[in-house]
């Protein structure tokens, strides 16, 4: 019998006090959502479908150019464009005179060159005509200035006159290209979720409509308000005032000022839902949306399905981690491919890096993307981006970006019957919350916030991402109180500082089934309405976890914590005193005033609640959750050095450099590149942004 190295006896240690079995029980899968499944339309992109190409506005080009342009397209193996966003005045030059013919022509000569247009309808930025037609399209300031569209996405979206054109342009649109035979898909009004929120008295009566539909009564809404403090009671509802966006403001009204956006937005992708089902229902929907936008932003995670039929997004990437984190959130609960409706190729005040595109592409192969649309084709020569390079120069030559789009087009032909792209299952899901995410970054003003709830929301979450990151697992971003969680092998919330209802059921019912969870420190301190719990705290899941949190302090030094043999030291401050009733001790601050449990874990039902007293830091996350792989069935991914990140696929391995540096990875006997030909033994080769698959 072979010995069994050190790793594998503290896992299996560690395993046995966790009380997991080697064999669990099957877990059930959900069936996909519904309202936007790809399931029964065979004839929408999938397995084996690979598209490059590139964001075109023809609007800045003359027939002349439009036709070299494509010209271009059509030498570099293009097969996809995505137009007809940030053009609404081109399509309508005045209310209700509409003008298609152009657009008609460039979709033709798309065609005949064999590429296919995703059209996205043109939401934002709005009309100037109709701003003028309709002043209440115009932002309106905290302070109550009027605000004239001086730069793009300065539309208040929620504005009736608004939504009924907006709805009037997708409707035809929709009509005249559904059926048109080189349009694969449609986008939604670019960039959704960007933008500014508006202070008008319209917008305040909208606001209160929301209130009583959520609340129902004043007496409701002063108890989740928590009027009481600071004498803010109120007494009817023409008494509120919509909660400033710049502070100050109590948080609790500050967390449904963003809710309120948040629907707004949500409203109007399904009211261009609508239009397609009644439309174009032969259409998917890929759209461009930007749900972490810091002015407004939307809950995309509680939305995804019944809005997108991908998950889309532009992909501008700066490190990986936090570059996979941020497709992955994007993807939500899709189970169709990553579309990248705009892709890193130039930029602002940015030319490129050659070799950097291909590199980020085949990353993108690796988690779930498909379609890969170069943002942009000519670098701007007006306006607010006229210093953004694209792949043409001003001069209209092709730089030599052309030429690296034309690799990954015909490098992508060649290998997308290679498993591409991926339809894999992540074994583990991460859970995020649009409303901790803005709860715990509050206006400006007095406010104790941030007093407790130290760093960004979002960079805690990605801490909890990046123990699988590194060991090359596939991981979703989901908000489990929105998608069912019994598919995946273990779920990990960082942080989950606002515990509604629904998060803490999905916990609960995960756990009592057989599930495994991991929930760190910071986490269910407040409710739904964003006031802390007045019981013992994690509120609503003290049985659960087997324990009491409501002791916290910040030790003076790094926190070393002793688990499963080895010595680890935190990179955050913050500790909970834990208080464990039914829950076991699995490791120990060593260096605090009072020696506390630093990991517990609790058995509910059949599973296991796995509780981290600190903040979420990779240093002390990373060994937890790699003791829990065996007995979980968690398959690492291959091995790779820092820097490298790879995926079997089908038999298959796609390695990745994400660095300028060259870097070997070391492999088992001799293998054969299917992208370079080449053939390796013993070790792999990447150059600085290299990618190869070996088989």
């Amino acid at each position: 019998m072979p010995r069994r190295s050190t790793a594998f006896v503290r896992a299996a240690r560690t395993a046995a006090t966790l009380g997991l079995a080697i064999a669990l029980p099957a877990i059930a899968v959900p069936p996909p959502a519904a309202a936007q499944s790809a399931q029964g339309h065979p004839d929408w992109p999938g397995a084996g479908d690979l598209f490059v190409g590139t964001c075109y506005q023809p609007i800045d080009r003359s027939p002349a150019q439009i036709k070299q342009d494509i010209a271009i397209m059509k030498a570099a193996g293009f097969n996809m464009v995505r137009m007809g966003d940030l053009s609404w005045d081109s399509f309508e030059p005045e209310e209700g005179r509409f003008n298609f013919e152009w657009f008609d022509d460039v979709i033709a000569q798309m065609h005949k060159a064999g590429i296919k247009v995703i059209v996205d309808i043109p939401g934002q930025p709005a009309p100037i005509w109709l701003h003028k037609a309709y002043p209440g399209v115009d932002l309106v300031n905290q302070e109550g200035a009027r605000l004239h569209p001086a730069t793009r996405y300065w539309d208040n979206i929620s504005d009736p006159d608004y939504r009924r054109l907006m709805r009037r342009m997708a409707e035809r649109i929709m009509q005249r290209y559904a059926h048109n035979p080189a349009v694969i898909a449609l986008g939604y009004t670019n960039e959704i979720g960007n933008g500014q929120m508006s202070f008008s008295e319209a917008d305040r009566q909208r606001f209160i409509s929301w209130l009583q539909r959520k609340y129902g009564s004043i007496e409701a809404l002063n108890k989740a308000w928590a009027t009481q403090r600071w004498s803010r009671r109120i007494n009817s509802w023409d008494q509120v005032d919509v909660p400033y966006l710049h502070g100050p403001g109590p948080n609790e009204r500050y967390l449904d000022l963003h809710r309120y956006w948040s629907d707004d937005t949500v409203g109007a992708l399904r009211e261009l839902e609508a239009v397609r089902k009644q439309f174009a229902p032969n259409l998917p929907v890929a759209s461009n949306f930007w749900p972490t936008a810091w002015g407004k932003g939307f809950d995309y995670l509680r939305a995804w399905e019944g809005i997108s039929t991908y998950g889309a997004q532009g992909f501008y990437p700066g490190e990986p981690v936090g570059a996979a984190f941020e497709v992955m959130m994007n993807k939500a609960g899709h189970t169709t491919p990553v579309w990248f409706n705009e892709f890193t190729a130039g930029g602002g005040g940015f030319y490129g890096t050659p070799g950097r595109s291909r590199m980020w592409a085949y990353f993108g192969l690796i988690y779930y993307s498909q379609t890969f649309l170069a943002w942009t084709f000519n670098s701007h020569s007006g306006g607010e981006e006229q210093a953004l390079f694209g792949l043409v120069d001003h001069d209209g030559r092709p730089s030599w970006k052309v030429d690296e789009f034309a690799t990954i087009a015909r490098e992508f032909k060649a290998i997308k019957a290679l498993g591409f792209p991926r339809y894999h299952t992540p074994q583990v899901a991460l859970h995020y919350s649009f409303d901790t995410n803005w709860l715990t970054s509050p206006p400006e003003g007095p406010n104790t916030m941030q007093e407790y709830f130290k760093g960004k929301y979002q960079e805690q979450v990605k801490a909890g991402f990046e123990p699988f990151y590194r060991d090359n697992i596939d991981t979703a971003v989901i908000d489990i109180g929105h998608d069912a969680i019994d598919k995946y092998k273990l779920v990990v919330l960082s942080s989950a500082y606002v515990m509604d209802q629904a998060t803490s059921d999905a916990i609960r019912k995960y756990v009592a089934n057989g599930g495994t969870v991991i929930m760190t420190g910071y986490s269910a301190k407040v409710d739904s309405t964003a006031k802390w719990f007045e019981t013992p705290l994690p509120g609503g899941l003290t049985d659960v976890f087997g324990l009491r949190t409501n002791e916290f302090y910040r030790a003076p030094q790094p926190l070393k914590v002793s688990f499963a043999g080895q010595a680890l030291t935190g990179t955050d401050d913050y500790y909970e005193v834990l208080e464990p009733s039914t829950a076991q001790t699995l490791a120990t601050f060593e260096n605090t005033l009072k020696r506390s449990p630093a990991i517990t874990v609790n058995r509910f039902g059949k599973g296991r609640a796995i509780y981290l007293a600190t903040a979420p830091q990779a240093a002390l996350l990373g060994p937890l959750v790699r003791s829990l792989y065996a007995q979980l069935g968690i398959a690492r991914g291959p091995e790779t050095p820092e820097g490298v990140v790879a995926r079997e696929v089908d038999g298959r391995t796609l390695y990745v450099n994400t660095t300028p540096a060259p870097i070997s990875v070391p492999i088992a006997g001799s293998k054969t590149g299917a992208i370079s030909k080449q053939r390796y033994t013993g070790h792999l080769d990447l150059p600085g942004y290299g990618a190869e698959i070996v088989e």
